[in-house]
């Protein structure tokens, strides 16, 4: 049995939400918290399925975890190096983020090839160019690495792309490395941002997070801490997507507008009314939109988890849009649900054409993805009729609560168990 999510559509939205600590500063956090000496805190961790499958990979480690409210308390002091071997290793993609950390700490891991959502080719080639910069030795045989080293020695590192999860990766591996390492191109998401600032607040030596060139002074020890985490970026863009397309007033709160620029000016290019507070958004229904071309780029470009909850408002907006994704060409499964609700979308390669407005009615669809989730909960709520929503542990893996935070608002929205 597997839930799935049903949602009446034509119901307008008001209210207040509260935005979520950030999905993808949380998977890189955890993992990072191992590199201490002592117990670390983190606060703000959103209620989502990947924390519990992360909780479970530092229990397998012997690590002590504790959650309080929104608290993860996280003790390596009894910490034992085990392989990575178990099938929760396959059920997210950030598990990646354990090689870095059990490398830099041990100078050993052996883990499982990481899962997630398939968005096309994701290769941690960058990943392991970085460990082998560093000195490390990498070894791929029956779906298992083994990534070892002596001494882990600092080097300059090139990225050919500014990958987010390289450069976090490489960024944990290093803090205990010899020397100095520098990372060129690197990423320079929030979310790594938030990553150098734990890191830090452990006694790490990172300068530059933010900007394409970061470097890493290694140190001999890191220490617990407590740290707070951004609120999420996607999470804080899916509802504002949300509000623009069947808010009457509807304000989003605990949101860094900085980091959704390339998302905000875009919905007011469409027409959107947007009041941006310091940390909050205030939505009012603007009447009719029109369409847009966007392309992701990574930041501050527009976020290609973005793209998915923005192509359903694009089916209400008047006039052809385009949308073409730089990041994961592969990234539009979801065009192809939207079209059995009624969506007018021709694709292409790496590219969307959205012909609008056009009605929606609710069908069966599928979440392949999470982003594709988002997309469809929003489709949901425009439709005509019911909507029904399978394969929603994809949605489960990123939002935390979007059931409850949408009742709140005025959306009907409910679960119910299917074979």
């Amino acid at each position: 049995m597997r839930d799935i999510i049903k949602i009446e559509g034509g119901h307008r939205l008001n209210g207040e939400v509260r935005v979520s600590g950030s999905k993808n500063a949380t998977v890189a956090l955890i993992p990072a918290a191992v590199l201490a000496g002592g117990p670390v805190t983190i606060s703000g961790v959103p209620e989502i399925a990947d924390v519990n499958s992360l909780s479970e990979i530092l229990r397998m480690l012997n690590c002590d975890v504790t959650e309080k409210a929104e608290h993860l308390i996280i003790d390596p002091t009894n910490m034992k190096n085990t392989d990575l071997d178990a099938e929760v290793i396959t059920k997210l993609r950030a598990s990646y983020y354990f090689m870095g950390a059990l490398l830099g700490k041990y100078g050993y891991v052996r883990m499982k090839m990481p899962g997630g959502c398939y968005l096309g080719p994701r290769p941690i080639d960058l990943h392991i160019k970085g460990f082998e910069a560093l000195g490390a030795k990498v070894e791929y045989e029956k779906g298992c690495y083994t990534i070892q080293a002596d001494q882990l020695k600092g080097a300059k590192i090139f990225l050919d792309i500014s990958s987010v999860g390289a450069t976090i990766n490489i960024m944990m591996a290093a803090v205990y490395a010899k020397g100095r390492t520098v990372i060129e191109n690197a990423a320079k998401e929030p979310e790594i941002i938030d990553a150098a600032t734990l890191l830090n607040n452990m006694g790490a030596n990172i300068k530059g997070a933010g900007t394409n060139v970061i470097t890493i002074e290694g140190v001999e020890e890191l220490h617990g801490c407590y740290h707070e985490i951004i609120p999420d970026r996607i999470e804080a863009g899916t509802f504002i997507i949300m509000a623009a397309a069947c808010a009457d007033e509807m304000k989003i709160t605990n949101v860094i507008p900085k980091h959704i620029e390339a998302l905000t000016s875009k919905l007011q290019e469409m027409g959107a009314d947007l009041e941006i507070g310091i940390d909050s958004i205030l939505v009012r229904n603007a009447g009719r939109l029109h369409g847009t071309d966007v392309t992701t780029k990574p930041y501050p470009g527009f976020a290609t988890d973005l793209q998915q909850p923005l192509t359903t408002l694009l089916t209400q907006a008047d006039g052809i849009s385009e949308v073409t994704d730089t990041i994961y060409s592969e990234r539009f499964k979801h065009c192809q649900e939207l079209q059995r609700m009624g969506a007018n979308i021709e694709l292409s390669n790496g590219k969307s054409v959205i012909k609008g407005p056009t009605p929606l009615y609710g069908d069966k669809v599928t979440a392949t993805d999470l982003r594709c989730g988002a997309a469809l909960v929003i489709a949901g709520l425009l439709a005509d009729g019911v909507t029904e929503i399978s394969d929603v542990y994809h949605i489960d893996r990123g939002y935390d609560n979007i059931d409850g935070k949408l009742k709140a608002l005025g959306g009907v929205i409910w679960r119910e168990k299917a074979e």
